[in-house]
């Protein structure tokens, strides 16, 4: 089986920065892509960030100039910089993964989440 775990949430004030960090483990075969979702209370969960096996990113246009996305292959993880941070900002951060297991079909694996809020 595979499990993702992330770290770096807490709180900040806005304006401030903090990055999450999302490490694969398990029997993997192959990881297509990599992501950060999030979703704030009452709302549906949102696509922050994607990276794909090529190296291109897509972000969601909310948050574009202002977070970054990057991998490191060798480690299965996947980091998300967060600058300049809003209210609007607060929410549960999940890491995604779409990825192949050494035994199975290719298909989408969840975190637990991870808390950020931003409030002064």
């Amino acid at each position: 089986q595979v499990q993702l775990v992330e770290s770096g949430g807490g709180l900040v004030q806005p304006g401030g920065s903090l990055r999450l960090s999302c490490a694969a483990s398990g029997s993997i075969f192959s990881i297509n892509a990599m992501g950060w979702y999030r979703q704030a209370p009452g709302k549906e969960r949102e696509l922050v960030a994607v990276i794909i096996s090529s190296g291109s990113t897509n972000y969601a246009d909310s948050v574009k100039g202002r977070f970054t996305i990057s991998r490191d292959n060798a480690k299965n993880t996947v980091s998300l910089q967060m600058n300049s941070l809003k209210p609007e900002d607060t929410a549960v951060y999940y890491c995604n993964a779409y990825l192949t297991p050494l035994r199975g079909r290719p298909g989408d694996w969840w975190g637990q989440g991870t808390q950020v809020t931003v409030s002064s």
